[in-house]
């Protein structure tokens, strides 16, 4: 997206460029402990670096992103201890959200929620891992409308950002497994069995956060 085009949205100009690196670090385009340095970013989005300046330290409050005095603005890195307390808060939220969603799911959100899982299985068919991610998020995000409660959907939303971290070492055949429970908790959603979709939501985070910490020992043994 053009940074003209990013001024039709009538929104701070800081916080787009937010928006954009934080959905660069979600994606596993910047990787933690990554360093995002002002002047290339401001480069690359056409900008001067105060919106970016402006943007990390946003960032940086939301828990995505490190400013280190004297060194700059880096990705956060997560000890092991730090992410499972945030897997587990996430997994909690996550199981209460697909509960009150059963109980709440309307025609239209099935019809939605139906079209995603569609568009996420042609893409694990072409190995699209990019645009796995991308539905992985969408997926997440419309499920997360469905209660209609604002304040869970704001701490599942930021939680969900944060754990992003942990779970950028998941491979296509993690992200293919991730679908099938996409489709579980859907069916147990569409159903109203609200104590099912709970339980299969609170694992999906579980079983994901589990295939990225094996991942990423895998990786350490290799190198």
């Amino acid at each position: 997206m053009s940074i003209n085009r990013i001024g039709e949205h009538h929104e701070p100009l800081s916080a787009l460029i937010k928006n954009r690196i934080r959905q660069r670090i979600i994606d596993g385009e910047f990787l933690p402990g990554e360093r995002l340095v002002e002047h290339k970013l401001s480069e690359e989005m056409a900008v001067s670096r105060i919106p970016i300046r402006e943007a990390l330290r946003s960032l940086a409050a939301e828990g995505l992103v490190n400013i280190e005095p004297h060194r700059g603005a880096f990705v956060t890195t997560l000890s092991k201890e730090d992410a499972m307390d945030m897997v587990e808060v996430r997994a909690a939220l996550e199981g209460l959200n697909a509960k009150l969603a059963a109980q709440n799911i309307k025609s239209k959100d099935v019809d939605k929620l139906q079209k995603i899982l569609v568009k996420g299985t042609k893409a694990i068919e072409k190995g699209d891992l990019d645009a796995c991610k991308k539905l992985n998020s969408e997926f997440h995000n419309t499920l997360a409308t469905i209660p209609g409660n604002t304040i869970l959907r704001e701490l599942v939303t930021s939680l969900r950002e944060r754990t992003a971290i942990v779970f950028t070492a998941n491979t296509i055949l993690k992200v293919r497994e991730n679908w099938l429970e996409h489709e579980q908790i859907l069916r147990a959603v569409i159903s109203g069995n609200a104590e099912l979709a709970a339980l299969l939501a609170t694992q999906h985070v579980y079983n994901a956060a589990k295939a990225a910490s094996e991942e990423l020992d895998r990786q350490d043994k290799s190198s």
